[in-house]
């Protein structure tokens, strides 16, 4: 019998919540052992998971199918290729970080003694078990109804965890917003669901993709309609210019540790669901959209990277910074070569990665300081040199520096873009140009200087955030310097759906001019 190894993933954090948030507040140095402890555990299983994939077998492995509501056709259905695994992977190493991150943080919301110091109890860290066990199910998803179940379920904790347990005053507008933004996705996703069910027959990703070609013999203007209810929900989540208002405020009123999960996981289930639904279930739309999105991801790089450059607080320039990101993923995905979607596919990981460091020292920074602003510190290198250089390296990792992961991600973006039209990688170049600006700016005014007398008693990295933020610096240089375990997962999976749309990589142009060099010559003679 084979072991249901996604099954257990999911399972095990949601039982791991239920457990924490039984336990009374007053246990809630419990809490927090138990919470990392469960992640732990799942991590270790989803490691042990991905040595088992085999990157040259099957496409989708660890697939369980149990009927779930027979009635209607609807299956618990998982499985995963190699980019729902790595991204598996990615919440799984995430969520026990931002565990420690979060260990001694104190609430700002009224709470007191140990109370305060856990985040109000153990409500917080219950939450963050119950949304890894969406973010596993959502990424393993093999039913389109139950992707839409899980997808929609994210919010529940996130709202809370931003409106209940985030900073600042502005918090539960934040999280409203968020909510009303993502539920008007939802419901736009879930018209286009029952409309693959009607046309479909069923909600089964394998029946309905079949052997090839998307929802076969679809009419064109049916599936650009539900092409694009499924967009518009992605595009939000994603998040990209012009539904991307929501993030900003969010990321500014979230706990770094929220911030972590919400900008490293949850925005990629908007730009996983282009790659897996909006282009393998509706091919012929997705090559008919090409040119909106490409123009829409140009603006949500450059707008991103405009905006990023004139905040006046950390948390919400990273969040900015995001938006720029996420423009280069959705360039690569509809760019529609092998480099571009592979470049998309790795820079979902590796953005997870420079992110997650990003908003966790900026968390340390705040906790420390009491304020988020940008023109508050200075001369923090002085103080905390170790501090001061995790946030350059992350910072440094933003910016797509060589040697660090997200530039393999941004190169193949780049020669895939250029491969299918050489203006919009050119328009792309300025977000470059621009991140190096607002990273190096930042990174000026907090860090250099002279130091003031408010920041002479500041801490610099203990023990438990060095941990917290540690693995992720190394993971960023280790796959800045060899990508190819991660590269090898994820071109099976994006070489499929190249041919489930029906596309293929532009010959060389090099190619043509050696060709018809030969040809002179063969000519002449």
């Amino acid at each position: 019998m084979s072991i249901p190894w996604l099954t257990l993933a999911i399972a095990l954090p949601a039982l791991g919540a239920l457990a924490v948030a039984l336990l009374p507040r007053e246990r809630a140095e419990l809490g927090r052992r138990l919470t990392l402890g469960v992640t732990l555990v799942t991590l270790a299983l989803v490691l042990v998971m991905a040595l088992n994939f085999d990157p040259s077998g099957p496409r989708f492995q660890f697939e369980e199918t149990v009927p779930w509501i027979p009635q209607f056709g609807v299956y618990y259905a998982v499985g995963v290729d190699g980019i729902a695994l790595l991204l598996i992977v990615l919440s799984a190493l995430l969520v026990p970080l931002v565990v420690l991150a979060a260990w001694r943080e104190r609430d700002e919301n009224g709470g007191s003694g140990a109370q305060a110091a856990s985040g109000s109890g153990n409500g917080y860290f219950a939450l963050i078990l119950l949304l890894e066990a969406m973010m596993i199910g959502v990424f393993a998803a093999m039913d389109v109804f139950l992707f839409y179940v899980l997808f929609e379920a994210m919010l529940i904790p996130v709202y809370f965890m931003i409106g209940r347990y985030g900073r600042g005053a502005e918090r539960r507008r934040a999280a409203v917003k968020f909510l009303l933004y993502s539920l008007f996705g939802g419901l736009l996703m879930l018209v286009a669901v029952i409309g693959v069910y009607a046309l479909g027959g069923t909600f089964l990703w394998s029946d309905l993709v079949g052997t090839g070609g998307g929802l076969a013999g679809l009419d064109p203007s049916a599936a650009r309609w539900l092409f694009l209810g499924f967009f518009v929900a992605f595009a939000i989540k994603a998040p990209m210019w012009p539904v991307h208002t929501w993030l900003p405020g969010a990321a500014g009123s979230s706990r770094p540790g929220t911030a972590v999960l919400l900008v490293g996981v949850l925005d990629k289930v908007g730009t996983y669901g282009m790659l897996r639904y909006c282009l393998e279930l509706f091919p012929e739309a997705a090559r008919w959209f090409v040119w909106p999105v490409v123009v829409l991801s140009l603006v949500s790089i450059v707008y991103g990277a405009v905006l990023a450059i004139g905040q006046t607080d950390m948390m919400r320039l990273i969040g900015y910074t995001s938006i720029s990101h996420f423009g280069f993923i959705t360039l690569g995905i509809f760019a529609m070569t092998s480099q571009g979607q592979s470049g998309a596919a790795l820079y979902m990981i590796n953005h997870g990665f420079s992110t997650g460091a990003l908003f966790l020292v900026a968390g340390f920074l705040i906790a420390r300081h009491g304020t988020g602003a940008i023109a508050d510190y200075q001369g923090v290198q002085k103080q905390a040199p170790l501090l001061a250089g995790v946030f350059l390296v992350a910072g440094l990792s933003s910016l797509a520096l060589p040697g660090l992961s997200p530039f393999v991600s941004e190169f193949l973006v780049f020669v895939g873009t250029f491969a299918f039209s050489p203006v919009p990688a050119i328009i792309a170049s300025v977000g470059v140009v621009l991140a190096a600006l607002y990273i190096l700016w930042m990174y000026q005014r907090t860090m250099t200087g002279p130091l003031p007398s408010a920041l002479s008693r500041l801490r610099d990295l203990s023990g438990r955030e060095l941990w917290a933020v540690g693995p992720l610096i190394a993971v960023i240089v280790a796959f800045g310097v060899y990508p190819k375990p991660m590269l090898d997962v994820i071109n099976p999976a994006v070489e499929h759906t190249m041919r489930q749309v029906g596309v293929s990589d532009p010959a060389p142009a090099l190619g043509h001019v050696d060709q018809a060099a030969n040809s002179q010559e063969g000519a002449s003679e």
